[in-house]
């Protein structure tokens, strides 16, 4: 049988009963590490800055994704951040119920032109809306590990206009 027929018999098809197991890591890069090592070390979250197109970009990457240029320049992002959308989960991944409503949302920064974070919004889901200002809550100093859940997620600033 050629690669182009089809088979409607399942005995002419192959099977062969073995477990492969993939071993595999993920590193974060260069700009990456910068960025975890900013939160672990200095509860700072960090973007970069393209000096060709004037942007500044979260999460930080190596090169520009509009002009191509390779990006060296850090910026610290803003404390106070708004919601751009929100979503609110009732069932984990695996789609058994939660024990209480999750709340998600996109972050973005003034200042901060492409990206933003998608994160834990620590508000109840009724009070989780586009436009409420946020800003991140660190876990504390010695149980950060330089991973995105150094931020616990984002909380609501008490002033809202």
């Amino acid at each position: 049988m050629t690669f182009l027929q089809r088979t409607t018999d399942v005995k002419r098809l192959r099977h062969v009963p073995v477990d492969m197991s993939v071993d595999y890591i993920y590193t974060s890069g260069i700009a990456g590490e910068t960025f975890f090592k900013a939160l672990r070390d200095e509860g700072r979250v960090l973007a970069v800055h393209c000096p060709v197109c004037k942007t500044n970009q979260l999460p930080p990457r190596m090169f520009c994704e509009r002009c191509f240029t390779e990006l060296k320049d850090f910026v610290e992002v803003p404390p106070e951040g708004r919601v751009a959308a929100v979503t609110v989960s009732r069932v984990d991944r695996r789609g058994k119920p939660l024990p209480a409503p999750e709340v998600y949302a996109f972050v973005t920064f003034k200042g901060i032109q492409e990206g933003g974070l998608i994160h834990r919004l620590l508000v109840v889901p009724e009070k989780a809306r586009p436009g409420l200002a946020v800003r991140p809550r660190f876990k504390p100093q010695e149980a950060r590990t330089g991973t995105i859940l150094d931020i616990e997620g984002f909380e609501a600033v008490a002033s809202q206009p």
